[in-house]
């Protein structure tokens, strides 16, 4: 049974904004983002990149309205803060505010900071460039990314005023032992390190003050969000009402009307151009490129290593001598039990025929297998009593009870394994492989060592290639998404590990990669670099008459699609109000779809989302620009079978939808709390994040 959230929901229009299911599909109306320069509109290229950008920050919206993204955002646990990593907008700028020079908003008693805005932001754009590299910050400023983020905190800051209105309380010593139970900060033994702490704060330029304002804002969160979301009851009767729209069926007809037949054929004049260009800069923001040059090689580059002698054979046989000697290891089948007296029990029932595993069983207990080990090693993992009794046993038989550090152990001997002691000479060639692939080791760490240094003391990158004796090539401008500029190919293989790090980097400092551990490295550099930009006007001048006449042809498209419903109103048929256009526009076709073929479409064309949201007897117009055209959907019938009580899809429709109320709970909880807090936005301080994020003049 595919999910039905999707379907169901968009059977109720007036129900208000339909919010994702248990599938975390949601109604989101994105704007057009931002194409590469040399892609026109309504090219395929043009549309990839489209949907690239697009899919990127709906994924972002989406997790932020998903159940567990909103938990995650609201609980910010885990030093979610440790991550933002971005200037502080309040040290070197200056910003109106609503009491205050650098507040965005003030939300109850809390205020949100210009700086705070903009780290958060600036982390959520790193985040989506893991999956879309050449997203820029002014694309997600320009499609309501900083607006998103910036409601997502004034909720988090409402639930936090809510909790403290409430007398919840986050002490000192909670929000410690939220930072101290964080793995990022543990040491080796698992004890809290903090040193590792402090140097996660430089790091990241932050304070130990905000991270610890960040995590107690979390701990109130946590006790009022985690309740709605433990299994929450769908009433049957809604759930029966739900079922039965996947059995419903939707008659009528849909028409189009593509942008084509109305796209002007003349040329565009200058001023036309110009305010088109004007108007749509961010459709053709180009990507940052940048020239690497660089140099592959391997081992061999650093000499030949000499072969071990007799002496270094024979020193590490006797340091590792134990390695070479006899030894036994066995894998056994254990019980423990608190007392002495219930193993001998244990060893009794075994001896009188019955199985370990159902003598455990008798007594509420479970047995447990343990891996091949030696005697000291299993002396390290229980104690040296019980690996002392479970060396003693024979194979196939048991131990003698004995003492370790969760009870007392009976262990069942499962298999045996001995190796013999084997002498220099049948040692030998294992240690010669050993030696020979330290030594190997070291002389890379030597010369890859003696490189970074000549690097640190001002040699170049043509230079070091020089000694090494390899040849330096240099790449066409490539992206941070590994593509060669204006092009369809891939950058060279060999930067593929290299390229995040060559996008951070400035010109002319040469850096050393390993690319196969112990066995390939490169040399690099970046000698070019392009920022981003919006290309000139002139460059584009074919791509943009393209999209000019494109839009042109869709606002037409639509007016004729306006002029059609009127027709529609006045009592035509959609076939006879299609046929009154001066221009010759394609016939209408039959629309017959039930929502369960609807569910399995996977994602829903526009159209078809549109369709099963009207009501019986309307017609609507939708702009689809994927398809170049607007197209017109009449709906003439709805026909609703009735569900029998014991039909299946209303149990299985019950199980799917519970994630679906636990999400609408807590959303509505949340808007509840951000309606319920005094709520002030300074929008002009905003404006100043979006201009200091984008670089804009004011």
């Amino acid at each position: 049974l595919k999910c039905p959230v999707p379907v169901v929901k968009a059977a109720f229009p007036h129900a208000g904004k339909a919010r994702g299911g248990c599938c975390g599909h949601d109604a989101v109306t994105i704007k057009r983002l931002p194409t590469q320069a040399g892609a026109a509109t309504g090219s395929p290229l043009h549309h990839d990149i489209r949907k690239t950008n697009r899919s990127m920050l709906q994924m972002f919206r989406s997790f932020f309205k998903s159940k567990v993204g909103i938990v995650v955002t609201l609980l910010f646990l885990g030093i979610i803060a440790i991550a933002f990593a971005s200037s502080d907008v309040a040290n070197n700028s200056t910003f109106g505010g609503v009491t205050g020079g650098d507040r965005v908003a003030v939300v109850g008693e809390r205020r949100i900071d210009t700086a705070e805005l903009s780290m958060i932001a600036s982390s959520a754009v790193q985040r989506l460039r893991a999956d879309n590299p050449t997203l820029t910050m002014e694309a997600f400023v320009d499609n309501g990314g900083l607006e998103d983020t910036l409601e997502n905190l004034i909720q988090r800051s409402s639930l936090a005023e809510l909790a403290r209105e409430s007398g919840l309380r986050a002490g000192t010593r909670l929000v410690d032992s939220e930072i101290r139970n964080t793995s990022q900060f543990r040491s080796f033994d698992g004890s809290f390190d903090a040193d590792a702490f402090r140097s996660a704060l430089r790091q990241q330029g932050l304070s130990e003050a905000a991270v610890r304002d960040d995590l107690a804002m979390g701990l109130l969160a946590r006790p009022q969000i985690t309740p709605l979301t433990l299994a929450p009851q769908m009433p049957r009767s809604i759930a029966v009402r739900y079922a039965g729209l996947l059995r419903e069926r939707r008659v009528g007809s849909i028409a189009s009307i593509p942008a084509g037949a109305f796209a002007p054929e003349g040329e565009p004049t200058d001023a036309q151009l110009q305010a088109y260009y004007t108007e749509n800069r961010s459709n053709y923001i180009r990507p940052e490129r940048r020239v690497i040059r660089y140099a592959s090689f391997g081992e061999d580059a650093f000499g030949d290593i000499p072969d071990p002698t007799d002496a270094q054979i024979t020193e590490r046989y006797r340091r590792d001598r134990e390695n070479y000697a006899e030894r036994q290891a066995r894998s056994f089948t254990q019980i423990v039990v608190p007392t002495q007296a219930a193993a001998q029990a244990v060893v009794a029932e075994v001896q009188g025929g019955q199985s370990l595993q159902a003598a455990a069983r008798a007594k509420g207990l479970a047995t447990a297998q343990v891996a091949t080990a030696t005697q000291a090693e299993l002396a390290s993992q229980t104690s040296p009593a019980v690996a002392e009794a479970g060396f003693a046993a024979k194979r196939g038989g048991l131990s003698e009870p004995a003492r370790g550090p969760l009870g007392w152990y009976v262990l069942r001997v499962d298999e045996v394994e001995r190796r013999a002691a084997r002498s220099l000479a049948q040692a030998r060639e294992d240690i010669v492989t050993q030696l020979r692939t330290e030594q190997r080791r070291k002389a890379l760490n030597d010369a890859t060592a003696r490189i970074e240094d000549e690097f640190t003391r001002g040699k170049s990158l043509s230079e070091v290639a020089r000694e090494l004796g390899v040849e330096l090539r240099t790449t066409r401008p490539v992206t941070a998404a590994g593509q060669v500029y204006g092009t369809q190919e891939s950058a060279p293989a060999e930067l593929e590990r290299v390229l995040p790090v060559a996008f951070e980097m400035d010109t002319a400092e040469p850096q050393l990669a390993e690319i196969e551990p112990g066995k390939s490295f490169l040399v690099y550099d970046v000698s070019q670099i392009t920022r981003s930009a919006t290309a000139p006007m002139s460059e584009i001048r074919d791509q943009l008459e393209v999209a000019w006449r494109v839009d042109e042809g869709m606002s037409k498209a639509g007016e004729a699609a306006k002029r059609i419903l009127k027709r529609i109103a006045d009592g035509k048929s959609l076939r006879e109000a299609v046929q009154a256009e001066e221009v010759r526009l394609p016939a209408p076709q039959p629309l017959n779809l039930t929502r369960q073929q609807v569910a399995e479409m996977g994602q829903l064309p526009p159209p078809v989302a549109l369709y099963f949201s009207m009501a019986e007897g309307t017609v609507k117009r939708l702009e689809n620009r994927q398809n170049l055209a607007w197209v017109i959907l009449n709906l003439d019938d709805i026909q609703t079978p009735e569900l029998a009580d014991d039909d299946p899809i209303i149990a299985a429709t019950v199980q799917q939808l519970q994630s679906a109320l636990g999400e609408e709970y807590t959303a509505q909880y949340v808007a509840a709390a951000r309606a319920g807090t005094d709520v002030e936005v300074n929008r002009v301080a905003v404006d100043a994040v979006a201009r200091q994020l984008t670089g804009r003049p004011e």
